[in-house]
């Protein structure tokens, strides 16, 4: 792997710190205590191309590879969680999907709306009573006719009450576990469907996070993605690429607070001089700075094994298990630099440890890559 970047990818690197400085970085704070990202966001990152990375040019996206792609994520990551959330999930886990396992007329329909930015989608796998556990989810989709009708609740869906489309997972076929579920594009203003914001959240508060319910939502048999019972491999496909892209807003996240921690060590002073002379904030900013580093070559290791064409599960798993608790560590590290500043919200840390709190729990709780790990080495499964 060169880990020297092309002048493309140094170049998609500048844009989006810039972009961040622009159109993030100002509202951050306000954005937080809102609870509420302004949604005009969502166009901007459609029209710099943030919300079309990877996807072919002749559905409306603006190509490049996956690296260029975790280098957006990672600005996205440091200047906010909550935004990061929103390409992380719109572009990682739905417009990629329907790229992935979509058929023409599904790509035609979806991608050149949502890699603009004129629609968002949402990904509608975890249930209130299913986390780790998706393959036995309890949302059903029923035949009717030559439609199906979807019934069921999904939790803590990134985009919910934004999205205007979203890949849901319902069980089919009368098989137990991942082999009877198959996966559906649903509209989000298709009648019985209803969303519910969820407030109230420790961190990612500007980000829309909602319960879906769905009482006999009709759809086309159209609406399948992929063949019938596929569902399940549908969505760890998604969630394999989507932990690098968690991995990569993680690192972000590390940047900022490393970032944060270095400004105010060299300008606080105490006992007369900067504290950032007194050696054990050093060792603080240090540990940062490595977890960092460590993180960031995990990740792009991911996305050089993706733009090659290898296989790369179980170092996505290895790259969001190791950066999302750095990003816990290097938050709350940059916490003990600032002192007591770094429990008000007048400075990022805080936030920037909230933040990062979140990032051990979804798209695969560091229990879970752990098992995946395990299982990839021993051969043997813990499930």
């Amino acid at each position: 792997m060169n880990l020297e970047l092309t002048e493309e990818q140094t170049a998609v690197r500048r844009l989006a710190r810039e972009f961040v400085e622009r159109e993030i970085a100002p509202n951050v704070t306000e954005w937080d205590r809102a609870e509420n990202v302004d949604r005009a966001v969502v166009a901007k990152l459609g029209e710099v191309g943030f919300l079309g990375l990877t996807i072919d040019e002749g559905y409306g996206g603006s190509g490049g590879d996956h690296l260029a792609y975790c280098l957006v994520t990672e600005e996205l990551g440091r200047g906010d969680s909550s935004v990061r959330g929103i390409v992380s999930v719109s572009l990682g886990l739905v417009a990629k999907t329907i790229a992935a396992w979509g058929d023409e007329e599904q790509k035609r329909r979806w991608l050149p709306g949502l890699t603009s930015g004129a629609l968002l989608g949402c990904f509608a796998l975890t249930e209130p009573g299913t986390g780790s556990d998706a393959g036995n989810l309890s949302t059903r989709a029923e035949r009717d006719g030559g439609d199906w009708l979807l019934s069921g609740t999904k939790m803590f869906i990134t985009n919910g009450t934004w999205a205007d489309v979203a890949l849901v997972f319902a069980r089919t076929g009368g098989e137990p576990g991942h082999r009877g579920v198959s996966a559906f594009l649903v509209p989000t203003d298709t009648p019985g469907l209803t969303r519910r914001t969820l407030h109230g959240k420790l961190g990612l508060r500007g980000q829309a996070t909602a319960e879906l319910v769905f009482e006999d939502v009709r759809v086309p048999a159209s609406a399948m993605l992929a063949p019938e019972g596929k569902g399940f491999s549908v969505a760890m496909s998604a969630l394999a690429k989507g932990r690098m892209s968690v991995a990569a807003g993680c690192v972000g996240i590390g940047q900022a607070a490393l970032d944060a921690a270095v400004g105010y060590a060299t300008e606080r002073e105490q006992f007369g001089k900067p504290i950032a002379r007194h050696q054990l904030v050093q060792e603080l900013i240090s540990d940062i700075a490595v977890d960092v580093d460590a993180a960031r070559l995990l990740t792009w290791r991911v996305a050089d094994l993706i733009d090659r064409g290898e296989p790369f599960t179980t170092e996505s798993s290895k790259a969001k298990l190791f950066a999302s608790e750095a990003a816990v560590r290097s938050a709350n590290n940059a916490l003990q630099v600032f002192g007591g500043y770094g429990y008000i919200d007048e400075y990022p840390v805080g936030k920037l440890l909230r933040d990062a709190r979140v990032m051990t729990l979804y798209e695969g709780t560091s229990q879970i890559q752990k098992l995946v790990i395990g299982r990839a080495l021993t051969g043997v499964s813990a499930f």
